[in-house]
């Protein structure tokens, strides 16, 4: 993982909780999650997010990943280190020629979850967060977009 100044990752921590990072919240292709019994939710949808590969280094105990990505990206969990259950839940598991998802790490008892397309916007849909974000545009007079972050504020 390249880590310089400019290119650190964005570090996500869950500690008995869920967190949950939606709509066009970063610019980063590099992430490191960790998890103890908790869950999170990573929507890696946004347009803002650079070219090149997305890296994420979990460390999960007892926990879930839930990532949002593209209908047509591709996951690589070829260096995913299982101790105890766990598993990687890609219920189409077919990718295309779109952005690549490099997953690295260890899960203990831990499962990651990828939802694509039309699923992984019905799972944006259905947070506390999108329904604030109806609201902010309805008052502002514009379009919410955790449940499409391509779409223009």
């Amino acid at each position: 993982m390249d880590t310089t100044p400019t290119t650190l990752p964005v570090r996500v921590h869950t500690h008995y909780r869920s967190v949950k990072k939606l709509g066009s919240w970063t610019e980063a292709r590099a992430f490191e999650v960790r998890g103890r019994r908790g869950s999170v939710v990573l929507d890696l949808r946004s347009p803002l997010i650079g070219d090149g590969d997305i890296e994420i280094d979990v460390d999960l105990d007892h926990s879930m990943l839930k990532l949002l990505v593209p209908e047509d990206a591709n996951i690589d969990h070829w260096d995913l280190r299982f101790a105890g259950r766990g598993r990687v839940k890609d219920w189409t598991g077919r990718g295309g020629a779109g952005r690549r998802v490099v997953i690295k790490g260890e899960m203990r008892h831990a499962e990651i979850r990828v939802h694509r397309g039309g699923i992984a916007t019905l799972s944006a849909m259905f947070t506390r967060e999108y329904v604030k974000d109806v609201r902010r545009a309805h008052r502002e007079g514009g379009f919410p977009t955790i449940d499409d972050p391509t779409r223009v504020a």
